[in-house]
């Protein structure tokens, strides 16, 4: 989608003066405030008048400076904070850019126009004071914000680790905060309420172990916190591995807070925490307040709390679109990218990948840390243990009995082009399970399918799907036009690469495509069949070709170089053996008979005549499948910010074709395996 226009060219956006360097400095900054209607520009560049606004991050050490220029201009003063979704790590730990910004104009120089800052109602204060918050359709995009936010374990930094065993349940949990964070002080407490809170919280408590939960950024070492060593003593204890803040609070069984964020998450994993300052979230019936803020009478469910402070308050941004984003987008991005720090963190040894690939690759998934390639298994085993990091390998190529390995291999939305002739994707799968076209064990697909979509899930699916079909787009959307076929009831036989590990693993009786053919006329003698051959075997490069003077014996029809989106709106039916092209042809209605087992059969959605794993017992509608195989299954790398992105904006680039393309030294030797087909071996190295 393109960016929005520039609103300071447009001549419609206010005067943004701002006086410390980082603004200058982050790029990404000035951008959103550029999307959001407003001109940044330094404070030398011009004075500010009473018309114009003066930046300034929310109460930082800097502040000062533009509180004194809009004190002395009369300008209004723009206060800026990170949202509550911020990024991967805490920006002081080389976070990047944030996610999202609260902006609030309705503060002064001396005080307020910040949610933290309790001494006078914050833009999201008179959110939640004054609006009816009653709107169906907000508040059930709440309650699917809650649950999908709970299920991927996200919090405003993300750099937990959620393979960490949790505590032993049962204990009441004190939240500490940085030293030196003005939501303290602003929020009408000090300092000395942390020793408070701890206090009151063992006399309230008086046979329960507490637990004390340091800030992300103490554990880092980039501030102190107001808990060290000297505080665990007796039952009291210090948390401080990287655990999910969910983890942590599933198995509390009290909260106690003074101001930190980890409060607003309490109340929405259904506690009503202990409250010593006066944070935004608490004087709404959703907590026991400490020290009550007079103002705030008013009664909120969770999801009207939620719905206030992240839908209708923050400014977020899509970093891969360069636009603002709804709050359903930023979470989006924001998945995509804690997924890929949790896959790539302790990073990788990849074994035996080919040469080609490993570029590709390290774009994909060695963001983190770079991939050590390694040839042979037990160097590959022995530094991977001796490095905690993760051994993969390409799927089709890991040898048998390697031990714990995970598994890679393209995703279903893979690229404009054949991987055979050296295009990378824009998409993997990495499976610790198995892999999806392997029907002997159960893969990590599976497991998704069978245990359904998280909240909302269906409804971006259905829309996800509508807007493939839409778009035309397939696994390699190589184009192509559609010929003048006969009329009558057809059925489209896809033709396959008769090597390839889902027919040597997953295919039936029926193995190759003369067999497909015959075995699909004889089940349909009066139908049309039209062969499309696979690309890989038209272009000479795999096994797979029907000789052509039988080819035309057994199709009535061969719709070779056919954009196969196009031809299956064109066709009543599909019979394969294991084709992803029966997948495609789902997502459009059009019905599937499989006489093998790939990933998509067996779950009541096609037409099974191959043995498929008894253990596919689930029926999931459409949208459910297409979520687990499209969105929660693969990774997405966009090729053009060079992030890990969802599957929406790898979409739009494949519709809108905004893919680099392959270096001259790809396209050459694409050129020269067409030469040595027969010498596979060669050009697949």
């Amino acid at each position: 989608m393109p960016a929005d226009p520039d609103p300071e060219a447009a001549g419609t956006a206010r005067r943004l003066f701002y006086y410390t360097g980082g603004f200058a400095r982050d790029r990404v900054l000035r951008r959103i405030l550029s999307l959001a209607g407003h001109a940044p520009r330094p404070g030398l560049l011009g004075r500010p008048g009473p018309a114009d606004l003066v930046a300034v991050w929310g109460q930082s050490p800097f502040a000062h400076r533009g509180e004194a220029v809009a004190r002395r201009s009369g300008a209004g003063l723009l206060r800026i904070e990170d949202a509550f979704l911020r990024s991967v790590r805490p920006g002081r730990a080389g976070g990047g850019p944030p996610l999202g910004l609260m902006l609030d104009a309705t503060g002064t120089p001396d005080q307020g126009g910040v949610h933290f800052d309790s001494r006078q109602p914050s833009s999201l204060e008179r959110l939640l004071l004054d609006h009816p918050l009653d709107d169906a359709d907000l508040l059930r995009r709440a309650r699917d914000g809650i649950d999908r936010i709970s299920a991927l374990r996200l919090s405003k930094y993300n750099i937990a680790d959620v393979d960490l065993p949790p505590p032993d349940p049962g204990y009441v949990l004190v939240v500490d905060q940085t030293a030196g964070d003005a939501s303290i002080p602003m929020g009408g407490a000090r300092d000395t309420t942390f020793l408070e809170m701890l206090l009151i919280a063992q006399e309230e408590h008086p046979r329960a172990r507490i637990l004390i939960k340091t800030h992300p950024e103490t554990q880092s070492g980039a501030r102190p916190g107001h808990y060290g060593p000297e505080h665990a003593t007796g039952r009291v204890s210090l948390e401080t591995r990287p655990v999910a803040p969910q983890v942590l609070l599933e198995g509390a069984v009290a909260v106690y807070t003074v101001s930190s964020q980890l409060g607003f998450e309490a109340v929405l994993a259904g506690h009503r925490p202990r409250v010593f300052g006066q944070p935004f979230y608490a004087g709404w019936g959703l907590t026991e307040d400490e020290r009550p803020v007079w103002r705030r009478q008013r009664k909120l469910t969770r999801a009207q709390l939620f719905a206030a402070a992240m839908i209708l308050a923050p400014t977020w941004y899509d970093r891969c679109r360069d636009r603002l984003a709804s709050f359903e987008e930023a979470v989006d991005q924001l998945e995509a990218e804690v997924r890929a720090f949790r896959d790539d963190g302790r990073g990788h040894v990849a074994l035996g990948m080919r040469l080609w690939k490993r570029g590709p690759l390290q774009k994909m998934l060695g963001r983190e840390r770079r991939i050590v390639f390694a040839e042979a298994p037990a160097p590959a085993q022995a530094r991977a243990a001796a490095e905690g990091r993760r051994l993969i390998g390409w799927a089709g190529r890991v040898p048998p009995g390697l031990g714990p390995v995970t598994r890679v291999e393209d995703g279903f939305l893979r690229s404009r082009g054949l991987g055979a002739e050296l295009v990378p994707p824009l998409s993997l799968v990495l499976d610790r399970s198995g892999i999806y076209y392997d029907p002997a064990r159960e893969s990590d697909l599976e497991r998704l399918v069978a245990a359904g979509p998280p909240a909302g899930g269906t409804r971006r699916a259905e829309r996800l799907v509508a807007r493939i079909v839409a778009a035309g787009l397939s696994k390699y959307n190589l184009g192509g036009a559609l010929p003048e076929m006969p009329a009558g009831h057809r059925i489209l036989v896809p033709g396959q690469v008769e090597d390839d590990a889902s027919i040597r693993l997953g295919a039936g009786e029926v193995r190759t495509n003369r067999d497909l053919l015959i075995a699909t006329r004889a089940r349909n003698p009066d139908a049309i069949l039209l062969y499309k051959p696979h690309p890989d075997v038209e272009a000479g490069l795999r096994p797979g070709a029907i000789a052509p003077t039988e080819l035309f014996t057994l199709a009535d029809f061969v719709v070779a170089g056919t954009d196969p989106a196009r031809l299956l709106a064109e066709v009543d039916e599909v019979w394969t053996m294991t084709s992803t092209l029966g997948f495609e042809a789902l997502l459009r209605g059009c019905p599937v008979t499989c006489f093998g087992a790939p990933f998509y059969a067996g779950w009541g959605l096609t037409r099974d005549l191959g043995p498929v794993p008894a253990r596919r017992r689930v029926r999931p509608g459409l949208a459910a499948f297409a979520h687990a195989a499209l969105i929660a299954y693969p990774r997405y790398h966009d090729p053009v910010s060079g992030l890990p992105c969802p599957p929406e904006v790898a979409l739009e680039r494949l519709a809108e074709g905004r893919i680099p393309h392959p270096g001259a030294a790809n396209r050459m030797l694409a050129k020269l395996q067409g030469r040595l087909a027969s010498q596979a071996w060669i050009w697949r190295r």
